[in-house]
């Protein structure tokens, strides 16, 4: 079986980090589209041995990053050693700090996240370009493509940026380092590009 993009449904164990912060659904039903089953689970032993792990959020950092500890999971996450998606808040979480709440993160990626000025209309959201793709993760994407995002909060620029948005500034529209990815914009609510960028993810 093939999905639309040409991804063969071989036997992979994908984990969704079900924590009580997730846009879970929608995550679920688009690794659907592409002929797979996610299993939802903030159980330490199933994440560990799975073959993927996607690490959604949406809500607030300081309330989320409290879930994660209270069920060990901000122990667990840095060092997965399988290629790890984080999504919005989930890929904030795994930088150094937040703004939001003045939270401290799982300091996977070396960036402080920190929040848009009074100059711009907070939260962002809808569909904008990225651009200056770095990473396999968008392979077969063209520069300025559209992807959808919703978030008051950014990762600035830094040495781990893999794609960029520009939304009052130039910001980081995903990270990279080592098997460790993050998508500041939903690519499970962004129509064919981001179906394609999860695509990229599965086939890692």
């Amino acid at each position: 079986m093939f999905s639309r993009f040409g991804l063969k449904s071989i036997k992979m164990k994908i984990v969704i980090i079900n924590y009580g912060a997730g846009n879970i659904q929608s995550i679920k039903f688009a690794i659907k589209r592409l002929g797979f089953d996610a299993v939802l689970t903030n159980d330490v032993e199933e994440i560990k041995n799975a073959d993927k792990v996607i690490f959604p959020g949406v809500g607030e950092a300081s309330s989320a990053m409290s879930k994660l500890r209270d069920s060990g999971l901000d122990n667990l996450i840095p060092n997965l050693k399988q290629p790890v998606l984080g999504i919005c808040l989930g890929m904030q979480l795994m930088c150094h700090s937040s703004e939001e709440g003045n939270t401290k993160g799982l300091g996977i990626f070396d960036v402080d996240v920190i929040k848009f000025s009074s100059k711009v209309k907070v939260p962002q959201i809808g569909w904008n370009q990225i651009t200056n793709l770095k990473s396999t993760l968008f392979k077969g994407i063209e520069e300025n493509e559209h992807i959808y995002l919703v978030h008051s909060f950014y990762a600035p620029l830094c040495n781990e940026t893999i794609a960029e948005c520009s939304y009052e500034v130039d910001y980081s529209a995903a990270l990279q380092k080592d098997n460790f990815y993050g998508t500041q914009f939903h690519p499970e609510k962004s129509s064919d590009v981001g179906q394609r960028i999860l695509e990229n993810f599965l086939k890692m």
